[in-house]
């Protein structure tokens, strides 16, 4: 049986955990020891720190996500900005495949579409926030060492959008969390996606002035026709 699909009891993965806390073992012996991939132990420690026990069971059917969870996803991870492994933990994703499957349908210029939406207790819903709200909410989750789960419950906002605030914050200061909704961005500002659709719309109206021109041209050379 395949690391992939065996089944690993909650007292077990409890007990990996305390030795690679404790650091027993170097993470490649405790590997070499349990037969199990790093990135597997890497997965079960940040289950533990945001959802406890609870985070440990295994999944019972199918994760849900939403059109605007996935497309926000994808540009995030297009933007280079973030890694792999960081996408996967803000966005909640179950898996990498799971992930570059969304980016290659986005890149196929295929809709993303809902997977039967079911919120979970650990997903708040986003909401509008203000600025100050948004300064105070990161100030919260920079003193509690970044427990994003904790604190976007405690203020009913998302865990994305705690990651996002802070993130922006630790690049930019504290006015990279003011809304730019209603300002033009610059050439540069713009991300990956809004770049392609800017040049999609450059591209559209390029081919609308194009066959607007051909035509003209066309009911010129008819005209002439006629004349002779």
């Amino acid at each position: 049986m395949s690391n992939k699909n065996k089944y690993y009891s909650i007292q077990f993965k409890l007990e990996v955990l305390k030795i690679y806390k404790n650091e027993i073992y170097s993470l490649e012996e405790l590997c070499s020891q349990y037969g199990i991939p790093r990135t597997t132990i890497y997965l079960w420690s940040e289950k533990y720190e945001r959802y406890g026990v609870e985070g440990l069971k295994d999944s019972k059917g199918w994760k849900s996500y939403s059109k605007e969870i996935k497309q926000s996803a994808v540009v995030d991870y297009l933007s280079g900005k973030y890694s792999l492994r960081e996408i996967v933990s803000m966005y909640e994703i179950s898996s990498k495949s799971v992930l570059h499957s969304w980016v290659k349908r986005y890149n196929g210029h295929r809709e993303l579409k809902d997977t039967g939406i079911r919120r979970t207790h650990s997903m708040t819903k986003g909401r509008k926030t203000t600025w100050k709200e948004r300064i105070e909410i990161v100030q919260e989750a920079l003193s509690n060492g970044k427990n994003y789960q904790e604190t976007a419950e405690k203020h009913q906002v998302s865990y994305q959008q705690v990651y996002q605030w802070v993130r922006k914050y630790e690049n930019d200061g504290w006015d990279a969390l003011k809304d730019r909704r209603g300002r033009s961005k610059s050439l540069e500002e713009l991300t990956p996606e809004e770049k392609m659709k800017f040049e999609m719309r450059r591209i559209e109206k390029e081919n609308e002035r194009l066959r607007a021109e051909n035509a003209f041209l066309k009911k010129l050379e008819e005209i002439e026709r006629r004349r002779k």
